[in-house]
């Protein structure tokens, strides 16, 4: 067991820091001030966050982290902390790790006794939940599916008794394929289909599954956050007596009647409101 804390000065940091997803008034001013104190920055496409780091009158030394030199670049900057270096790892848009390289670099950060310390900033699921109108309460991140139809298919199989709200990423260029695959293989579930978050055409369509695939491909530009509704099959199907025995059991074993109703409520994807009313 490692107990490190960040800012004591006992270890070097590495800082993670969550970049824009669209609007510039997004990137803190805490997040400008850390990068502006490091001797390096990384980032999965120099170009680009050269370009944004510009926007901001900030100029820095750059090192490429992406999907395809990873290992040997998160080796690199271990090293270059260690030897003092103060290192900054960003993402294109959101927070590293998240769709994004990221794992590896922090995964050989605690290796190494290095904290990592994160700069908080917009998240696209976290935005596109919380405005979504589903449940809140718990959800599953997927991302990406893949962009084969036989595995994207696959891995929907596997999500489709989930009873957590699930979110998805998605290019407009796929967004219509996958669309009609998640109708195909979870059924035609309420879902929050949002595109060009926090930008000037930032859009929420509401609806299901069967009305998304009828939207014309022409009208969803910029990157998609799709959110659907957990399964509901099974929700409060459970008779009030069933559910009443149930808590007494769990109330015998010292169970608390709140943990109980977490726990029913979990289980078998019944409202939290209706077993509150119920278990008096």
């Amino acid at each position: 067991m490692k107990r490190i804390k960040s800012f004591d000065n006992s270890h070097p940091v590495l800082y993670l820091i969550a970049t824009p997803i669209g609007n510039l008034g997004e990137f803190s001013s805490r997040a400008l001030k850390t990068i502006e104190e490091m001797d390096l920055i990384a980032a999965e496409d120099t170009r680009n966050s050269g370009e944004l780091l510009s926007k901001f009158n900030i100029k820095k030394s750059f090192i490429s982290l992406r999907e395809h030199n990873e290992i040997e670049a998160s080796k690199n900057l271990i090293e270059q902390i260690k030897n003092g270096k103060k290192v900054a790892y960003m993402s294109d848009a959101g927070y590293p790790g998240i769709s994004d390289p990221g794992y590896l670099l922090v995964k050989l950060a605690l290796e190494n006794d290095i904290a990592v310390s994160t700069i908080s900033g917009s998240s696209a699921f976290l935005n596109a939940l919380v405005r979504s109108g589903l449940d809140t309460s718990h959800f599953y991140f997927h991302g990406f599916l893949s962009p084969k139809d036989s595995e994207m298919k696959s891995e929907l199989e596997a999500l489709k008794d989930k009873t957590e709200t699930m979110i998805f990423y998605e290019s407009p260029h796929r967004i219509t394929r996958t669309l009609q695959n998640m109708y195909e293989v979870l059924g035609d579930r309420n879902a929050s289909l949002q595109r060009e978050l926090t930008k000037l055409n930032e859009e929420n369509i509401i609806g299901t599954l069967k009305e998304f695939i009828e939207l014309d491909e022409s009208s969803l530009k910029g990157e998609m956050v799709i959110v659907v509704e957990g399964n509901k099959e099974n929700s409060e199907t459970m008779s009030d007596e069933k559910i009443l025995e149930l808590v007494d059991i769990f109330l015998k074993r010292n169970i608390s009647k709140k943990d109980a109703i977490e726990i029913i409520s979990v289980a078998f994807n019944i409202r939290k409101n209706y077993l509150k009313d119920l278990i008096k």
